[in-house]
């Protein structure tokens, strides 16, 4: 399997997170987690890079890097009030036309913006910073609430942790439900949270939170197999229904069963992956009951077919992908 080529693109002053988060999940190389990325930085003057942390980085690489990249990363515009220059912009526009996946974290929507790759779309970023991307490109269709959105050549994500959200989603894209989860557990962050979600909750989604969903949610996660029902999981939380869809709402902006839903269809991805389980226990085990239901649902959210996503993206023991077996059920 060839390797994936992400090329981070920093601008001085470059934000020391956001980079890390890049690196984090593209350029280590992880024991046990076959390699599927190549990771490397460039900017558009090579040398000394000034950060956020106080230190400077050397860069060796210049925007010719980007040529050869299949995604170009850009973690951050501290100096979005300034015009980035024509080099820069012509760059960007060069390896889009050209079918690299360019990704905005936080403000680095503001650079997509300005390259005029953004018009007419959607687009997010963080959302103390909506407003001015609205008012400034009145063309851009902004979700201030969002966690990331993806529309396939031209992602962008809200700020700090909603970057890793829209990473390991890209991850999920490219190499399948399983992998991600190993990357994501490497990392002890949470396996998925849908760019749908809210960029802030009212309440902190922890235990000790007093209305926290946590404690449901663990306990749904541990039960998909189960003929799990909106009534069931509010009983748990010993809550109405209805209080219960009222918090689903203001912590996960997402209904209790769209999310119950996906959480079982999350289960039905890596079970295609992993396994060679045939499609109607996959139904059983994830709760979805039948393998009808199971291929509906899976491409109401997925867009493709349970067999479709398998011959894609299962992974034989070393963690390559291999085709179907003969006879294999689907």
């Amino acid at each position: 399997m060839s390797l994936h080529r992400v090329v981070c693109l920093l601008l001085p002053p470059q934000s020391t997170f956001e980079l890390a988060c890049a690196a984090e999940v593209f350029g280590l190389n992880r024991p046990g987690l076959p390699t599927r990325y190549t990771f490397n930085v460039c900017t558009e003057r090579p040398g000394p890079l000034p950060t956020l942390g106080g230190y400077d980085m050397s860069v060796t690489q210049g925007l010719s890097a980007l040529e050869c990249a299949q995604t170009v990363l850009i973690p951050g515009w501290v100096q979005r009030g300034s015009a980035p220059s024509p080099n820069l912009m012509a760059a960007l526009r060069r390896v889009h036309r050209r079918g690299a996946r360019i990704v905005a974290l936080c403000s680095a929507a503001f650079l997509l913006a300005e390259a005029g790759l953004l018009k007419g779309r959607r687009a997010t970023t963080h959302w103390r910073l909506a407003d001015e991307l609205a008012a400034r490109h009145p063309g851009i269709h902004v979700e201030p609430d969002v966690l990331y959105v993806d529309l396939g050549d031209v992602a962008t994500s809200a700020g700090t942790a909603a970057g890793i959200d829209l990473l390991l989603h890209l991850i999920r894209t490219d190499q399948g439900a399983a992998y991600a989860n190993q990357v994501a557990r490497h990392m002890v962050m949470p396996p998925h949270r849908e760019g749908g979600q809210l960029q802030y909750a009212t309440l902190p989604l922890t235990d000790r939170a007093p209305d926290s969903l946590a404690p449901v949610l663990d306990w749904a996660a541990e039960r998909l197999h189960e003929p799990l029902s909106v009534d069931d999981l509010a009983s748990f939380g010993a809550v109405s229904t209805r209080t219960l869809a009222r918090r689903f709402a203001e912590q996960l902006g997402t209904s209790p069963g769209s999310w119950l839903l996906r959480q079982r269809v999350m289960a039905a991805r890596t079970l295609l992956e992993e396994t060679d389980l045939a499609v109607e226990t996959i139904a059983t085990r994830t709760g979805l009951s039948s393998a009808a239901n199971l291929r509906r649902r899976f491409h109401a959210l997925v867009h493709t077919t349970p067999a479709a996503y398998r011959r894609s993206f299962r992974h034989d023991a070393s963690g390559m992908r291999t085709p179907d077996s003969e006879g294999l059920p689907t």
